[in-house]
This record gives structure tokens, C-alpha cells and sequence, in this order.
């Protein structure tokens, strides 16, 4: 028996296979590939005089390949990119983000690197993935060990955050982004290097006191600065936005013993400190009380000097009664000396000529004052 005769095969009748039958199409049948391809050929000779092999159809067929071909030129540069032209390989312009026109390949062709993304470079450190842990941080020591200007080593982890920078629009000399691509083969580790590079000479003219304690803003001021300077000579198209110090210690094989010295250090700091306040407080009232003695000294050389003058005076007017009568003046001057003598004393007064021991009785007057609440010792005077 042949399969013919079975209406379909050896599955059955009808459009039947190993699996049973097919998925059948609810409504009519799918026109063949091939017929399709046949009418398109057909309304295309009938809209072509003359058909495909006449100069016509030949003109239009060149003349839509042109014109597709210069519509190829058109592309568009997203908000952070910017368009770099190249001309067979050259640059030639820049271009702003949106729809621009080039002219089609390979007369021009255009890059589009991004130049708003901001991007970060760790030097001194790397970050792992730890399957444990998470992320974890790994010290580099030889990127980080660094030999500050007092002959001292220090450990310093710091980051760079840098971007292409971006051309003028239109521009041919501020050309950032085409330096970028043109002039760099590395960009990371170029950058990555310059900043080594920087850093290291920044701590090498650098004591580390000031770089443990109030020098970091200036470090980063100074490596910015020197590291955007080299990438400029280098014409990277890079542009530094900041350099941020992570972590700056000592070694840690020393760390301990520059802890001691930081704690010395503090406490030396400490007591000059102290000093300074006692002396402050102390100079002070020493000037003070030399300032005293000084205005003291000053009130008795001044009364001193007025009392001088005054007996002085006195002597001179005395003088000028002397020679009018000098037996008079004599006279007085040795009673008032022997009033000033024996004025505070208390005597006794014996008369050669009287008879008897001589003592002439006398009232003491100065005894007898309320004033005397105790009488001196009598002291024995002689009156001739």
C-alpha cells in the first residue's frame, strides 16, 4: 500500500503530522512570501517607465540611495555628552546635545564622550568585595607611603574627582574632549599617576606636624592646583574638580610611638600654656607694684627737694638777721637748739649756788596733762 493512497501521508488525511494535527488558521489562508515579493515587483515596474533596466529607473534608484545616504548624517548627542566631529579622522567641530547634522560617513564620522559625569579615582586605597564582609577596604602601601619635608613618613589615602572638559561649542581651540580622546591612551592612569605625583611633592616640602593637624585644606588646595597645571601642559582635556584627603597617619609599624610624642607634645603645649597665664597674671602686678614704688619714690624726691628749699630759705632769712645782730641772733639760735634739745625729755635742774644737794623743786606740768598715761623715765639734765 502505498502513502499516497492514505490521504495524507502515513499520520492520516489532511494536513496532519507525528503530533496530530496543526494549528489551523480561523480565517484564510496566509498569502506566500514569495507571491508577495512577486507584486511588489510588479507595481514597481508599473511605476517605473520602462522598468529596471531603462535610465530612469537607474537615476531613481541612485538619486534615493543619495539622498538615504544624506540623511545617515544626522545624530544626536544626549544632555551629558558632547559631539566631537571628525573629519577622515580629523577633528573639526564641536557640537551642543540634541539633534545635529555631519556630513555622512566616512567623510565625517562623530564621538560622543560624556563630559558631566563626575568620576573618582582612590589612590592609597583599593575597595574589595569581601563575600563575608561585604565591601571592604584594602591599604596600598606603595601608593601611600609619602616623605614629608622633615625627613618623616607619613601615610596618605586621598581621592581625586575629575571629568572631560567640555569644549566651546563650535570651537577649534578650546577642544577638551577631542584632547581627551586624542591625547590621552589612559586616561585613569595618567590622572591616577599626576595625582601621585603631586601629592608626593606637596608632603615633601611639607613639615607633617602641619599636614597631621591644620594643613589639609591647604594640601588639597596646593595638589588641585599643581595636578590641573600638569594635565593642562599634558593637554589631557581633564578637568580636576576637587582632591579630598582621606586619611593621613603615621605608619602604622610607629603609630604607637608617634602617639607618645603627639601626647608629649600636648602636654608641653599645655604647660606653656600655664606659664603663659601665670605670667600674665603675674607681670602685671609686678608692674603694678613697681609702678607704686616708682610714684612713691617720685612724692618723697619732690617732698625732699621742697623741704630742702624751704630750709634753705630759713637759713638764708636767719643769715640776713645775723649780720644786723649777730650777739641777738646767737643767743636766740641757742635757746631755740636747747628748746628743741630738751623739749621732749624730762630734767632736773640743780643751781651750783643754792646750798644744800642744790635741786631746785619744779613743777612738771607734763606730767600732771590727762594726755601722760605714763611717765617717762627721769633722765638728769645739768643747767648752768
Amino acid at each position: 500500500m502505498s502513502w499516497k493512497n492514505q490521504s495524507g501521508g502515513p499520520w492520516g488525511s489532511g494536513p496532519r503530522g507525528p503530533w496530530g494535527t496543526g494549528p489551523q488558521s480561523p480565517g484564510p489562508n496566509s498569502p506566500d512570501l514569495e507571491d508577495l515579493i512577486r507584486r511588489g515587483q510588479e507595481k514597481l515596474r508599473s511605476a517605473m517607465p520602462g522598468g529596471f533596466g531603462s535610465g530612469k529607473g537607474i537615476i531613481l534608484v541612485v538619486a534615493l540611495a543619495i539622498v538615504a545616504w544624506l540623511l545617515s548624517g544626522f545624530y544626536r548627542v544626549e544632555p551629558d555628552e558632547q559631539g566631537v566631529v571628525l573629519r577622515f579622522g580629523r577633528f573639526v567641530a564641536t557640537s551642543n546635545p540634541g539633534l545635529n547634522y555631519h556630513l555622512p560617513y566616512p567623510i565625517e564620522t562623530v564621538l560622543t564622550p560624556q563630559v558631566t559625569r563626575v568620576n573618582r579615582i582612590d589612590i592609597g586605597i583599593r575597595t574589595g568585595d569581601d563575600p563575608r564582609r561585604g565591601a571592604a577596604m584594602r591599604d596600598v602601601a606603595e601608593e601611600s607611603l609619602m616623605l614629608t619635608g622633615d625627613e618623616n613618613i607619613v601615610d596618605v589615602d586621598f581621592a581625586v574627582f575629575w571629568m572631560v572638559k567640555p569644549a566651546a561649542a563650535g570651537s577649534t581651540e578650546d577642544i577638551g574632549a577631542a584632547n581627551f580622546l586624542f591625547n590621552v591612551q589612559n586616561p585613569e592612569g595618567t590622572i591616577k599617576a599626576v595625582a601621585e605625583s603631586a601629592m608626593r611633592e606637596v608632603v615633601g616640602r611639607t613639615n607633617i606636624q602641619p599636614i597631621l593637624t591644620g594643613a589639609r585644606q591647604n594640601i588639597e588646595t596646593a595638589v588641585h592646583e599643581l595636578m590641573q597645571k600638569t594635565l593642562d601642559d599634558y593637554q589631557s582635556g581633564v578637568l580636576i574638580t576637587q582632591v579630598q584627603l582621606q586619611k593621613v597617619d603615621p605608619p602604622q609599624q610607629v603609630i604607637d610611638s608617634f602617639r607618645d610624642v603627639q601626647a608629649a607634645r600636648a602636654d608641653a603645649e599645655r604647660l606653656q600654656n600655664e606659664a603663659q597665664a601665670y605670667a600674665n597674671r603675674v607681670v602685671p602686678e609686678a608692674r603694678g607694684e613697681a609702678a607704686r614704688i616708682t610714684q612713691g619714690a617720685e612724692g618723697y624726691k619732690e617732698r625732699a627737694v621742697i623741704e630742702a628749699r624751704g630750709q634753705a630759705s630759713r637759713f638764708l632769712s636767719v643769715l640776713a638777721e645775723y649780720q644786723k645782730a649777730p650777739e641777738v641772733t646767737r643767743q636766740r639760735l641757742y635757746l631755740e637748739t636747747m628748746e628743741r634739745v630738751f623739749g621732749g625729755m624730762d630734767k632736773v635742774i640743780i643751781d651750783q649756788k643754792a646750798s644744800g644737794n642744790g635741786v631746785v623743786p619744779y613743777l612738771p606740768l607734763g606730767a600732771l596733762s590727762p594726755s601722760s598715761a605714763k611717765p617717762a623715765p627721769a633722765t638728769q639734765g645739768v643747767a648752768k
